[in-house]
């Protein structure tokens, strides 16, 4: 392969479904990648997507993909100029960002002082007040203990939100309904912070009810021009992780003026401090159209293929050349959404059962196909998912000229779609997508707590489908079964999992 211009080669330091976009990216581009893997990963689809691999032994992310010392070493070995973090692992870590630079490569991403700033909720709330953007009316809790802190609410109406300073995910994070909770749930979101991220700083801020979560994607490149590629709603979601985004918003909808006013402030907050490459702005938007800041991720989000799909931009592509110093060649007003996209993150876990993971084999995987859906995966059939690592198995993406058919898309994709082996959550997939007020738009982050907290899975399926799913397998996973007529028509080719209806597990 000829080197590119942009980069000789690039190191992906993550695993899954963002190491196998991101290796397509460098691709598209013309650039060897190298896939780092742990014991675990051995046997990973995504790995043979890369030009090299390398073993990190261990199984462990501490072991392997968060050892800093092991990627940089199969960095010099491997000749790499530049790291790729994709998201989660070290992707907002401002020190391996650090730690790069001083090793002579080139981190994929914002520079360490903006993943700094922007990686404290108060550091970037600060920010935000500075640069004009409303903030969520709230307290930083550094220096004070529960009864300070709550003295210090006390001009703030219940509920209440404790959350981390640093970290995400929903850990560190407590809502307070009742003054008498409040010192308890200090004290409980301080030592789950101080177990996840080494710091017990926490935030208190008003907690509001019924507000959707839209986050505006931004691009900055290094000769100081940021644009924005409009919003995602991130709504519905469980424990505080997104399972299904689309763009455009359906609670922004038609109000340009949100839309813009939103944009602007997120771009008004990356040139306050500087950001390069593709990030993220995210806000609560509450039921009267009034937005506020709520946090700013420093790297490429799990849901950027939306806005791939209705801007028609590689953000995988942009954050690489970006990194290499190309400008920006487009100005803001090049820029529009077409059509809608919606994403489903496709996860190992029951739904039925507080979403706890299943591990297991696949015993055998069909991927959707067909025009206007995109998959994003990591697996096949064959691999094991492990208990190491974050149970989400893929990422079904589809687009249509609008809301309503983007939606039927995604029913007709996720039906197509077979797992066997673990249990997943499409059946509930489904059922959202189904949901009167899913199909309405009317999604507040409450929305699986108000409308699918009753849900439970169809019954188990019967003898004639096990039957079929053996047939399948025994037929080499082509997943389609010829039948011979017993009235004297023509054979018949017939597709067992469509006649499944919404059932997937076995």
């Amino acid at each position: 392969m000829h080197n590119s211009p942009l980069f000789p080669k690039i190191l992906v330091a993550n695993r899954g479904e963002i190491a196998r976009r991101i290796f397509a990216a460098c691709r598209e581009l013309g650039i060897p990648s190298v896939a780092i893997y742990s014991e675990a990963d051995a046997d990973a689809p995504w790995t043979r997507d890369a030009d090299e691999r390398y073993l990190l032994p261990g199984v462990t992310a501490v072991e392997t993909y968060l050892n800093q010392t092991a990627v940089f070493e199969v960095a010099q070995r491997c000749g790499a100029a530049a790291i790729h973090p994709g998201y989660g692992f070290l992707s907002e870590n401002p020190n391996f960002a650090q730690a790069c630079a001083d090793h002579g490569l080139t981190f994929i991403g914002p520079g360490p002082e903006a993943m700094r700033v922007m990686g404290s909720k108060a550091a970037a709330r600060e920010v935000a007040e500075q640069a004009g953007v409303p903030v969520v009316p709230g307290v930083d809790g550094l220096g004070m203990d529960g009864a300070e802190l709550k003295t210090a609410v006390a001009h703030i109406p219940y509920p209440l939100l404790i959350k981390a300073s640093a970290g995400g995910g929903g850990k560190g994070m407590r809502v307070v309904w009742d003054e008498s909770e409040f010192e308890d749930a200090v004290q409980q979101a301080r030592a789950e912070s101080k177990s996840a991220f080494g710091s017990d700083h926490v935030l208190v801020e008003r907690y509001f009810t019924r507000v959707h979560h839209v986050e505006i994607q931004v691009l900055g490149d290094q000769q100081g021009k940021v644009l924005h590629l409009f919003e995602r709603e991130c709504s519905v979601q469980r424990r505080h992780q997104k399972i299904i985004e689309e763009s455009p918003s359906p609670k922004v909808g038609a109000n340009d003026d949100l839309r813009q006013k939103m944009a602007q402030a997120a771009v008004a907050l990356a040139e306050a401090v500087g950001y390069v490459s593709a990030g993220t702005v995210e806000f609560i938007v509450d039921a009267e159209g009034g937005f506020y800041f709520l946090e700013m991720n420093t790297r490429l989000q799990v849901e950027h293929p939306v806005t791939e799909l209705v801007t028609g931009l590689d953000l995988a592509a942009w954050q690489i050349r970006i990194a290499a110093g190309e400008a920006l060649p487009f100005a803001q007003s090049d820029l529009a959404q077409r059509g809608h996209a919606l994403e489903c993150r496709v996860y190992a876990e029951d739904p039925a059962q507080n979403f706890l993971p299943s591990i297991g084999e696949i015993a055998y995987y069909r991927p959707p196909a067909g025009p206007g859906i995109r998959v994003d995966d990591g697996f096949e059939t064959g691999t094991a998912v492990s208990p190491y690592y974050d149970p989400m198995l893929a990422k079904v993406i589809t687009w249509g000229r609008d809301r309503d058919k983007a939606i039927r898309k995604m029913v007709l994709a996720l039906r197509q779609t077979v797992i066997l082996g673990v249990t997943t959550n499409i059946p509930y997939l489904l059922a959202i997508l189904q949901e009167p007020h899913f199909m309405a738009g009317q999604t507040s982050t409450g929305y699986l707590e108000e409308h699918m907290a009753d849900w439970s899975p169809a019954a188990e399926p019967d003898e004639e489908l096990w039957l079929a799913a053996a047939v399948v397998e025994a037929l080499g996973g082509n997943g389609r079964v010829r039948t011979t007529s017993t009235n004297g028509d023509q054979p018949q080719t017939i597709d067992p999992w469509h006649e499944a209806g919404a059932w997937r597990n076995v």
